[in-house]
Order: structure tokens, then sequence, then C-alpha cells
């Protein structure tokens, strides 16, 4: 009987209903979205490393999880040095630049023979290796993206470079330069950002970081295992990006609270006769407080499932649209936001429900 009236009295107010389950839907998609657009940068990035086929990973002393930061303090010849060590069969240098120049994006700088000794021949899917200094490849999510083909022209670091081969994605970065090439418009002659080692078997990784941190003049190294170096890559450990997803959750909260609360009270301002009429024939005040607390959690599942919906089809319309952006949209959050949801909506009616439950109904009958 109770849940019949409470769908009537929704079903009553259709615009107060939908306004509230819309918003309801708009925190639960800004919480899926934002928080899946950070953790499938974050998966991205993670992917690309582990497709590079590295064991363990030299980076300078003070680096973070964020490589291509750091800029190239590393000699290239202490690559003879890691070369020599046990386990070790190939080192690969890189060159790492940050440029943000239209996008946001880490150029790689490759010795193409060592660095395909790591993974494997790069895979073309049009075109070819470097035949000069001034050639580029890159990966094929950003040859769609942007619409390019081999022999088209793009400016890297203020400079025009031609596109030599177009390559399957997941191999660290997306755009690859000559290392010589990098070296030199970044003035780094002889340098590197790091160096990835690959060994002659996985399980070697830790006894090799040992021995490169025992080695004099390595001692300070930031070395990792791959499996290591992986694990570090969670929100917490990139600067911002957790104070980030709390102020997105906290915005849609306070989103979600204030809708429900400026409906409920409004309803129960209306309602107000309705209240006395309850009261008047035995209606306690904790049946009061359920039916209000009913008809608001009715709301929010509406709206969550509304929420949920449009962030899995938006999901796909991301993807379509802007291939380079991935949206993670996990169980686990999908329960998060879900919760968060009802405890905002739960939140903005309990003053309502209070003021309604608090209500005479002596004084709620001779309401006009």
């Amino acid at each position: 009987m109770m849940n019949r009236m409470i769908v009537a009295n929704l079903v009553h107010r259709p615009i107060r209903s939908a306004i509230s389950i819309v918003a309801i839907a708009l925190e639960v998609t800004l919480i899926l979205l934002i928080v899946g657009l950070s953790l499938g940068i974050l998966n991205d990035v993670k992917q690309r490393q582990a497709g590079m086929g590295a064991d363990v990973i030299v980076l300078p002393s003070g680096s973070s999880v964020i490589s291509g930061v750091s800029g190239a303090p590393f000699s290239i010849k202490i690559g003879d040095v890691l070369s020599k060590l046990p386990h070790v069969v190939a080192v690969a240098p890189v060159v790492m630049q940050f440029s943000s120049a239209g996008a946001v994006e880490i150029i790689y700088g490759i010795d193409l023979k060592s660095f395909e000794r790591l993974g494997g021949p790069f895979r073309y899917v049009a075109g070819g290796p470097f035949r000069g200094p001034n050639d580029v490849l890159i990966d094929d999510l950003i040859a769609k993206s942007q619409h390019l083909k081999v022999g088209d022209n793009i400016e890297l670091l203020n400079h025009n470079f031609r596109i030599a081969g177009i390559v399957e994605h997941g191999r660290g970065a997306r755009k690859f330069l000559p290392m010589n090439t990098l070296q030199d418009l970044v003035g780094a002659q002889g340098k590197a950002s790091a160096f990835y080692l690959k060994l002659d078997d996985p399980n070697n990784a830790d006894a090799v970081v040992k021995e490169i941190k025992s080695t004099p003049g390595m001692e300070n190294y930031n070395v990792h295992s791959m499996r290591d170096y992986l694990s570090l890559m969670t929100p917490s450990n990139y600067p911002g990006l957790s104070s980030f997803i709390d102020v997105v959750i906290a915005i849609s909260v306070i989103i979600g609270f204030i809708v429900i609360f400026q409906a409920m009270y409004t309803a129960v301002m209306e309602r107000t006769r309705e209240i006395g009429i309850l009261k008047s024939i035995g209606a306690s005040k904790f049946y009061i407080v359920n039916v209000i607390l009913r008809e608001t959690v009715l709301l929010a599942i509406a709206g969550i499932v509304a929420g949920i919906s449009f962030s899995l089809v938006a999901r796909v319309g991301i993807l379509h649209r802007l291939p380079l952006l991935r949206v993670v949209v996990t169980g686990g959050w999908i329960l998060k936001a879900t919760m968060i949801a009802i405890l905002g909506a739960i939140l903005g009616a309990l003053y309502p429900a209070y003021k309604a439950a608090q209500k005479d109904p002596i004084d709620a009958l001779a309401y006009e």
C-alpha cells in the first residue's frame, strides 16, 4: 500500500520527479566519466609501458613514475655498463621529451635497432622505418584521430618531420624520432632519459635491480623491475590525481544533495494537508519519515540507472570520436557511484522528512 502511494506521488508530479532523476543521473555520470577518463589515461600509459617488452627500467635519481618529465640527465655510455651485467641481453636508451604543443604528450627518441630488441620489431600498418633524421614514426591511433598518412608532414618541437611509418599502438609512446635528432633538438647530445633492459629471464629482474644499485656510481639511480614500476602507476602516485577525483566526487554529491533537498522540501510543503490526514488517522512520525525517504531512494535508483546507462553510451561515443581517450567504467566505481548518489540523496531528504514528521495534524488539516 505504501509503495503504491509513493509511486502515485511521484507520478503526480512528473516534472519535479524528472528533474530530480536527471540531477542524480548527472551526479552519477559526472563521477563515472571523470574518474573513468582519469583511470583510462593512467591505464593507457601502463599498457604502453608494459608493451615495450622490457624487464627492468633505469631512471635518474629523484624521478617520479611519470616518465619523461625529468629531461635527459643520463650519459648514453651508461648503457655500456648495463649491457655487461649478468642476465642482461639488451639495453635500449630512450630520450623522452614532454610536449604540450597542441596536445600533452611525451615524444620518444629511440635507436630503432636497440629499441626493437626489447619487444620485437615494430608492426607497420603503413610505411616503414626511419630513412633520415627528419623522419617520424607515429602509432595508428594518432594517425586515425588526426587523419594522417605516410608522407604527410607534422610539426614537433617547432620542426617539421615527415611521417615515415605508422605502427601499431602500445609501444611506449605515440610518436618516435631518431634518438640523435631528438638529442640535438633538446640540447642533450650523448644523453638519455631512461634505459630499458631486456633480460634472459624476467624472473631475474629483482637480482638485476640489486646488482645495478650495488654498482659504484649507480647507487642512487631509480631502478625498478617493470612489474614493480607498473604497480606504482596508481592515482595516489600521480601528483594531484587523487585530489582531483575527490573534488569531482564532492561536487557531484553537492549537486545531488541540493536538488533532492529542494525537491523533497517543496514536496513536503505542497503535501501539508496530505500529511495531516495521515497523522490524523494514526500515522506515526516514523511512518511519515519512511514515506519521504522511500520516495527519495526511488528517485535515486531511477537516476542511478539513467546515469550508468548514459555513462556507458558516452564511453562508446568518446572512443569512437576520440580514439586516443580511454574511459574505464569498472564495477567497483559503479558501486561507489551508486552508494555516493544514494547517500547524497538521503542526506538531502533528511531535513524535509524531519519537517514533515513534526507537523501538527490539526494545523496541517487547516492549511490552505
